[in-house]
């Protein structure tokens, strides 16, 4: 293996090493700040024995100090134990393989149609700078960007399932059927709506930042050259342009996984999808503080996986990185 790679790879594993220390004790520091009551959340006012809740509170290490349990958090963490989540029962690492499955599905879906939909469109525009298909591209990408993506998934859902009826208003399965006896089509009808609200609100960035790219390298000294050989349209965007702004592309887009796993949050309340962003939100809401904790530290992951493909795009497929660090 080249020792360039062995120095990347080192890098990489200390800087995620590094992120999870860290999101895991700031956000067990800001949960344990907060008016959470473990034991009462756990209870839900059933009526116990001072024994019994003295019991709960030496499980749930209240009245501890807070190094003592971030020590003993950060242990079971490590040894892949994330607790029981208060909410469903069940160990937290159950809990977040099955919601984040299903949110997984959705995010893939909205991140791929959003991704060659932006580039398609920022192609386009750069293309046909000035033109109206340029401005209506530009419009459409502003409202976007401008719109929070709650009030989109709330206007979608007004119009295809409320006004239309098009589609289901929400929910991942039927009322009345459980999700294992549900068809694929009826799983699919429920996977629409939330899957064009991502893909709407992911396209902007991709979208005006292909463009940008385009124009400056239309603008360039080479693209001047090609054009003086007789190079001209469609042609002269293929053969330069876009093999030019395609890598820079990809990257942003890998680099979206952070605003994509916001989004999913939001559009799963708005839709009531049974994935991780809702779960995150009944979490907080109910003070589940196990199930919040794993769901952060797999967000963090999530986010960093991102990244990390993006630079390793970066690092392996321009070479001017790698004569800049030899």
């Amino acid at each position: 293996m080249d020792s360039r790679v062995r120095v990347f790879i080192r890098n990489k594993l200390i800087h995620f090493i590094v992120l999870m220390v860290a999101v895991s004790i700031f956000s067990f520091i800001l949960l344990d700040l907060s008016p959470i009551d473990p034991v009462n959340a756990y209870l839900k006012q059933t009526p116990v024995t001072e024994a019994q809740r003295a019991l709960l509170e030496q499980y749930w290490g209240v009245g501890q100090p807070i190094t003592t349990k971030i020590f003993n958090w950060f242990t079971n963490f490590i040894q892949g134990n994330l607790g029981n989540s208060l909410i469903f029962r069940k160990p937290v690492s159950d809990v977040i393989f099955e919601k984040f499955t299903a949110s997984l599905v959705l995010m893939f879906l909205s991140w791929v149609i959003s991704g060659i939909l932006g580039f398609v469109l920022g192609v386009l525009a750069g293309k046909n700078k000035g033109s109206l298909i340029d401005k209506a591209i530009r419009v459409y990408c502003y409202i976007l960007q401008s719109a929070p993506s709650f009030w989109i998934a709330l206007l979608v859902l007004v119009v295809f399932s409320v006004e239309l009826g098009w589609f289901p208003v929400g929910l991942g399965v039927p009322i009345g059927v459980s999700s294992s006896d549900v068809t694929v089509w009826q799983w699919l009808a429920r996977l629409v709506l939330p899957t064009l609200t991502l893909s709407m609100v992911g396209v902007a960035p991709i979208a005006l930042y292909t463009r940008n790219e385009l124009l400056n390298v239309m603008s360039s000294d080479y693209i001047l050259f090609a054009k003086s050989r007789g190079e001209h349209g469609w042609d002269l965007v293929e053969r330069h342009g876009i093999r030019n702004i395609l890598l820079p592309a990809l990257t942003l887009q890998f680099l979206n996984f952070s605003e994509l796993f916001g989004g999913t949050v939001l559009v799963e309340q708005v839709f009531l999808y049974p994935g991780i962003g809702q779960t995150a939100v009944a979490a907080g809401l109910q003070s589940d503080v196990p199930l919040l904790l794993g769901i952060v530290v797999i967000s963090a992951v999530f986010v960093f996986v991102g990244n990390l493909i993006a630079d390793i795009l970066y690092y392996f497929v321009d070479p001017r990185i790698k004569e800049n660090e030899a």
